[in-house]
């Protein structure tokens, strides 16, 4: 290629380059007069009590929560730094956690206040770089006129559930509030939050897998379910795993109890099934959540040792005997090596009778299904 053709070449490309439109991402704030603060593409902008966003709250530390957009894939990546809670749709960060929030979603910085929502705009004529003008503390970019919060924010309310009869073996409730209905802008696909085992915090915010919900839990279906009807039972405060129980749980895991009874009360198979309610040692997901499983493990997503296991041995802590030890011993004692556990050879949790394979097994408990 001649000198006169690169040079045609590379100012074409030039060309084009500058006159790519970029996405720009808003905060907006959505109560009075809500601000309009800029957030770089992939920089972390940290904000909290200050004149940047006009918060005087004292519960808001001034280093808050730190968001990073990322204007390509349309979404903010909300961390919570202050030790009061920031949350996503009303459901909590946690210190140190993160989430990501897409726009239709609402943040509040502190303890359910100061609702933010993000924009993603087309800016003609710039590309996207990392480069772009930082929020400077205490200075506004830009602020609009007043914009109708399309987001009712009310108090969480008990929801009733109503179970019916579904085809096939994933049968699963239905939600029917005796509250407010839910927030336009939370349906749709959710995207995980980062890492796979983050997944439930995003599940319990997505009102297409609740099934129930009040102010202290909610129930959402188990995307992965090990029997007929499977269902996991988190509390919307941030506790990652039941090495951060306390006694000072005691009444919430006695709620979550409760809660779980109710779904197998309602249920429409519970004159044929027997459940159980209770934990897993060692969680593989993170956000503190009690299984309620029915024991026919008839289920295409029960496909391994390690899943059989985890239910049908030690592994799994009976909801009753953790709020037991709770109770007397002010936490939750795990045994050592408990994981061994889910390498033990495949046996029948009715019989005994040990499977060489999980085909095997399954075939073996139709024998014990109800007729």
């Amino acid at each position: 290629m001649g000198l006169v053709q690169e040079l045609h070449v590379s100012n074409t490309l030039l060309v084009l380059l500058c006159s790519t439109a970029m996405r720009v991402c808003w905060l907006v704030g959505t109560e009075n007069c809500g601000r309009r603060l800029k957030l770089p593409h992939l920089e972390a902008v940290v904000l909290g009590r200050g004149p940047g966003t006009g918060i005087t709250d004292k519960k808001c530390s001034r280093q808050q929560v730190q968001l990073k957009a990322d204007c390509n894939k349309g979404y903010v990546t909300v961390k919570q730094i202050g030790v009061n809670p920031t949350s996503v749709d009303l459901v909590i960060v946690g210190k140190d956690e993160e989430v990501k929030m897409k726009p239709g979603q609402v943040l509040h910085v502190v303890n359910k206040l100061y609702p933010y929502t993000v924009q993603f705009d087309e800016e003609p004529g710039k590309t996207v770089t990392g480069a772009e003008e930082k929020i400077k503390p205490g200075k506004t970019p830009r602020e609009d006129s007043c914009e109708k919060d399309d987001v009712e924010l009310v108090p969480r309310k008990a929801m009733k559930v109503d179970v019916v009869e579904a085809q096939g073996s994933s049968a699963h409730p239905k939600l029917s509030s005796t509250g407010a209905p839910p927030r336009e802008g939370a349906s749709g696909k959710k995207e995980h939050l980062g890492h796979w085992s983050q997944g439930l915090k995003s599940s319990m915010q997505d009102p297409e897998m609740q099934v129930y919900k009040d102010e202290k839990t909610v129930v959402i279906k188990d995307k992965y379910p090990k029997a007929r009807y499977h269902w996991l039972i988190l509390p919307w405060d941030p506790i990652s795993s039941l090495k951060s129980v306390t006694r000072d749980h005691l009444e919430l895991l006695e709620h979550m109890d409760a809660v779980g009874q109710k779904m197998i009360q309602q249920c429409p198979a519970r004159g044929s099934l027997e459940f159980r309610l209770g934990y897993h040692a060692v969680p593989s997901m993170s956000q503190l959540h009690l299984h309620v499983i029915s024991q026919d493990f008839d289920s295409p997503a029960l496909k391994t040792k390690k899943h059989w296991n985890s239910f049908t041995t030690d592994y799994f802590l009976n909801s009753e005997d953790v709020i037991e030890m709770v109770r007397s011993k002010g936490r939750v004692m795990v045994k050592d090596h408990v994981s061994e556990l889910l390498k033990l050879p495949l046996r029948c949790h009715r019989c005994k009778q040990q499977l060489s394979t999980i085909p095997q097994l399954k075939e073996h408990l139709k024998k014990h299904w109800p007729k």
